[in-house]
Parts: structure tokens; sequence; C-alpha cells
């Protein structure tokens, strides 16, 4: 099973970057043990629409493509399913036995999701109800993978 990223914006190079980086290294190198594939990510520019509506609708529609050959799509929202990294971890094991193929992991631009992100996600995922800076939200997001395989593997970085 491969995990996409598909994101709006461009992580730009310091410190957020930086740490992308090292956790998806680490992801990559334990997960392959683990029967989980490289992190795939794909950036997709923002919306110069001229209102926040369009902007979310234009900017949804890039990120549905950006995932098209995904087995399944989540989105992330503060909206969504809040999940403990345990329950995380076990959810992303039953997704690779069950599934497979590709999981898409979708992150929208300041103005949240549109309408084709939230049909055609099968999962509203939340990493808390506060807002994260989008460069944060995906060192936090690659950290929960990372920490994840280490659950799976047995791995003491995680500790209950």
């Amino acid at each position: 099973m491969r995990i996409v990223i598909a994101a709006v914006g461009r992580l730009k190079d310091g410190p957020e970057r930086e740490l992308y980086r090292r956790y998806v290294g680490r992801y990559d190198g334990l997960g392959r043990g683990l029967g989980l594939k490289p992190v795939s990510l794909k950036e997709i520019a923002e919306s110069r629409a001229d209102n926040a509506t369009a902007r979310a609708a234009d900017e949804a529609r890039r990120l549905v493509e950006a995932s098209d050959g995904a087995a399944l799509r989540v989105a992330l929202d503060e909206t969504g399913k809040v999940m403990s990294s345990e329950t995380f971890a076990a959810w992303l094991g039953e997704q690779r036995d069950r599934i497979g193929g590709d999981v898409a992991f979708l992150l929208g631009g300041p103005d949240g999701h549109g309408p084709a992100v939230r049909e055609s996600a099968r999962l509203t995922l939340s990493l808390g109800a506060m807002t994260f800076p989008h460069g944060l939200a995906r060192v936090l997001l690659v950290e929960q993978f990372y920490r994840a395989a280490t659950i799976m593997a047995g791995h003491p970085y995680h500790r209950s």
C-alpha cells in the first residue's frame, strides 16, 4: 500500500520541510518491512479564483484529479473524525490488508475543502479541533504515519 499526500500549496525550504522529510524518511525505511510503500507527495498550486467558495471548489477538483488512482481518499479537516495514534495505526494496517492500493490524504487550502473532495472522501480525518498552519499539518500527518508504522512493528518509539 502506498500513501499519497495531495496538498494545496508548496512546502518551502525551512524547518517544516526538514521535519517533513525526516519523518517521511523514517516511515519509508520502516514501512518497507511492513508492506507500506514510500510516501508520494503531489502539490497543487493555490487557486486564484475571486472568492473563497470558487477557490475551494477549484482546489478540490484538482486534489481529486491528483489522487485519481487512489483506492481510498481521506480528507483532512478539523471537523473530521479524531483517532488516537493506536487507532490510526490499526486503521492504516486494515487498509493495507484490505485494499492494498493507494490511500490518498487530501489537504485543502486556506479556504477548506470544496464539494469534490467532500463527496469523494470515504473518511474525513481530524488532527484535532485546532487549525494548524499548512506546513505544520503536513508534518503532523507524516509523523503519525511514522508513529503508526512503529506501532505496527512493535518499535519503542510510541509509548502508550
